[in-house]
């Protein structure tokens, strides 16, 4: 599975973005897909994922403000992103795992593939 992530850029504080992550060599329909973020001098962090059977999760910081969507149709996952402040500004990677624990969404080892990612920048 290759992951390509597309539709970050620079946005001002409270401004949106809407990231896409699209695969190929595979269908998504059966992986869990997440969405991990890692700002200069910062670990990676996981963000938000979907189940294949469309469960979300989402960290605490980025409630109420990103959402998480997928459309196996066209093999994409999207993060749909509102109210950015310069916190959310990172590198944004999306990454598929087949037997992901939901309880461990949030752990980049449970992802098999892994995207290069795309860079955010919200400016204040």
């Amino acid at each position: 599975v290759q992951l390509v992530e597309s539709g970050g850029g620079l946005v001002q504080s409270g401004g949106s973005l809407r990231l896409s992550c699209a695969a190929s060599g595979s269908a998504l329909d059966d992986y869990t897909i997440g969405w991990f973020r890692q700002a200069p001098g910062k670990a990676r962090e996981a963000v938000s994922s979907i189940t294949s059977a469309g469960v979300t999760h989402y960290r605490d910081p980025v409630k109420g403000r990103f959402t998480i969507s997928r459309d196996n149709a066209k093999s994409t996952v999207y993060l749909q992103m509102q109210s950015l402040t310069p916190e959310d500004t990172a590198v944004y990677s999306c990454a598929a795992g087949l037997s992901v624990y939901e309880g461990a969404w949030f752990v980049g080892r449970e992802y098999d593939y892994w995207g290069q990612g795309t860079q955010v920048t919200v400016s204040s």
